[in-house]
């Protein structure tokens, strides 16, 4: 069956309106609910994390009383980052793990991801049979089975503490570090973490009101970070998105290192030391070619999964691979987390620079990037316009143009009304016009 309620990373919209109501949380609860309890004993569990939207608190109660109403006991964490919802799902021995977060988009959206008890999030298949499961009558809990709901005060302490035995048992960090924690669910947890490794740490964003979730801050803005970083004279940014599964570097200059030169560095090391499983990196058709020759100059492969964060850790469980990640700074390292993890991808970045004794400047450029181009068109709901013919036909002569000099990759968003317009190209003039064509297409048949 075909999947209409989830996208690439769990229910994604506007809170309020379309699919992310109280109403839909509260059905979706009771479907994750019965779909983990399959039978009726007792003692199951769940925890639920969010970030700082104001929405999160209406959501927060719809889903625990769709999971109480099918027997799953619920564990509230409060605000904590995404990671660390998966980090306590298996810690907790948790059934499954929930977090309310729509990540790096606005506070008006919310999202809803969920983790089974392995910590890792739900396969295609899983949440494809949630969402059928919305469409039949799904079986409550009989009244003394109805599950009970509580807050957890010590989660957040509990990923705090595991987040400080990923770094190194190295001297300490006697650093200046900048962290943007794009008032965001990381606004407690990074700064915590930073500090008592014994870094100097200058806080940005971590005054969340609830409406000022990556506004103007964060791994989408990262021009505060990187003025902070200049203002304060300090060694490294950190910038984290909403839900803090995503980082952006900034060395001390202000120059920003996305996800692909920090896996290339990560990489490399790894590598050298022994740690890199498979000989290979996972990344996804986003990632620039640049990152690809490098990995080959280092004797290493670059696998290449769909775009979102999931179906790179997919393709890192079956391969056995254990580094993977995304342009846009999703740094899966299965062997410390489940998902993305910002904060521990800049504690590795930070014990880099610990161990080699270079500043960020030396580490933040691995490779020369190729000339690469992503513009974004906008569509409105009951359009399909990469249907189009007149826009098939403007992907065929960019194809055709290209061919041999670069690459193309044309999508829908998974996770916004969004069609994304990517090509790489060593001749930037070439690259320019190719996107605009393309552009120019959509958006003819969006206006």
């Amino acid at each position: 069956m075909s999947r209409k309620l989830f996208g690439t990373d769990g229910v994604r919209g506007e809170a309020n309106s379309g699919n992310m109501t109280a109403e839909m949380a509260l059905k979706l609860g009771a479907a994750a609910g019965r779909y983990f309890r399959q039978d009726d004993s007792r003692g199951h569990r769940v925890v639920i994390g969010k970030d700082t939207r104001l929405s999160g608190y209406m959501f927060e109660n719809a889903l625990t009383a769709g999971l109480t109403s099918t027997g799953m006991n619920v564990l509230l964490l409060g605000p904590v980052p995404t990671p660390a919802v998966g980090y306590l799902t298996r810690s907790m021995r948790a059934d499954m793990g929930i977090m309310i977060s729509a990540s790096h988009n606005p506070a008006k959206d919310n999202g809803i991801k969920f983790f089974g008890p392995d910590g890792f999030k739900l396969s295609d298949e899983a949440e494809t049979e949630i969402e059928a499961m919305l469409d039949t009558d799904i079986r409550l809990a009989r009244p003394e089975n109805i599950g009970r709901a509580k807050r957890i005060d010590d989660g957040l302490g509990r990923y705090v503490e595991y987040a400080k035995t990923t770094f190194p048992k190295l001297r300490k960090p006697d650093l200046k570090v900048v962290v943007d924690c794009a008032n965001g669910a990381a606004y407690r947890a990074a700064p915590a973490v930073l500090w008592e490794l014994g870094c100097e740490v200058i806080p940005v964003g971590v005054s969340p009101d609830g409406r000022n979730i990556n506004d103007g801050c964060g791994s989408t803005h990262v021009s505060t970070c990187a003025e902070a970083v200049v203002a304060h004279g300090a060694d490294l940014g950190i910038s984290l998105d909403g839900d803090a599964d995503r980082v952006m570097i900034i060395d001390e200059t202000g120059h920003v290192a996305d996800g692909d030169q920090i896996m290339a560095l990560f990489a490399k090391r790894w590598a050298e030391s022994g740690q890199l499983s498979g000989g290979a990196l996972v990344a996804t058709v986003m990632s620039n070619l640049g990152l690809e020759r490098f990995l080959e100059a280092e004797g290493l492969r670059l696998e290449r999964t769909k775009v979102g964060d999931r179906y790179v850790v997919e393709r890192m469980r079956e391969g056995g691979f254990n580094l993977g990640g995304e342009q846009s700074g999703h740094i899966v390292m299965t062997d410390y987390a489940t998902t993305g993890d910002g904060l521990m991808a800049g504690l590795q970045f930070l014990a880099a620079m610990v161990e080699t004794g270079l500043r960020a400047s030396d580490l933040v450029r691995q490779f020369e990037t190729v000339p690469q181009m992503l513009k974004n068109v906008r569509y409105q709901a009951g359009q399909e316009p990469l249907s189009a013919d007149n826009v098939a036909k403007a992907i065929l002569d960019a194809e055709t143009r290209l061919n041999g000099q670069g690459r193309l990759l044309i999508r829908k968003s998974g996770t916004e009304p969004l069609i994304r317009v990517m090509a790489e190209c060593e001749d930037e003039g070439l690259l320019e016009a190719t996107v605009d064509s393309i552009v120019a297409a959509v958006e003819a048949e969006t206006a």
